[in-house]
């Protein structure tokens, strides 16, 4: 048995809310042709090496995530985005067995349709940052070279990350707070959630 398996085990076999109802998913997922591993603490589907599905638990449903899910044309209107700053994952929130049952060959469709996307290399055409940097950032930037650079290196989604985390922040002195807490964790080239 390899570390992924007994983390998808784990994680599925939880005595936690929703086991059903992600058992019912993860029977679904093998049934298709992606590929069953564990990554970011979730099962994570794949189709030749790119990441297409993740399986969330979250509070008030379990969650079946497309990575670009943007790109799917969704003609039973199930899906949405997981947040207000979310620019290509789409998910599809489950509550329950019947719920599960009832979009079984709708899932299949969207996993095939991923699939197809997939294998003719299309990607999500994001546009220029269209985030301001806050001020306190921009200044700390140009007073420290190395964070620039580091910064500049992060991918766009990490960048925007950090600056969607830091304008949350009201007062200055807050986001001051943040950058510095940022930093080291920017200058080794992660994301506000990598470890």
């Amino acid at each position: 048995m390899t570390d992924s398996t007994t983390k998808l085990d784990a994680f599925y076999d939880r005595d936690a809310p929703w086991r059903d109802e992600l058992h019912a998913v993860r029977k679904l997922l093998q049934e298709t042709e992606l590929t069953e591993d564990f990554k970011w603490n979730s099962p994570c589907y794949t189709y030749d090496g790119g990441n297409l599905v993740v399986v969330w638990r979250l509070k008030d449903a379990c969650g079946l995530g497309f990575f670009k899910g943007v790109l799917l044309t969704d003609p039973e209107g199930i899906l949405q985005a997981p947040g207000e700053h979310s620019r290509s994952a789409r998910v599809l929130r489950l509550t329950s067995l019947d719920q599960i049952a009832e979009h079984r060959d709708t899932i299949k469709a969207y996993i095939r349709e991923a699939i197809e996307k997939e294998q003719a290399g299309l990607k999500v055409d994001f546009p220029k940052d269209d985030l301001d940097y806050p001020e306190e950032l921009t200044e700390r930037l140009e007073a420290d070279p190395d964070l620039a650079e580091a910064f500049d290196d992060l991918t766009p989604g990490r960048r925007r990350g950090w600056i969607l985390h830091i304008l949350q922040a009201k007062q200055s002195k807050t986001r001051q707070s943040r950058i510095d807490k940022a930093a080291p964790k920017i200058l080794q080239g992660k994301g506000m959630h990598d470890r």
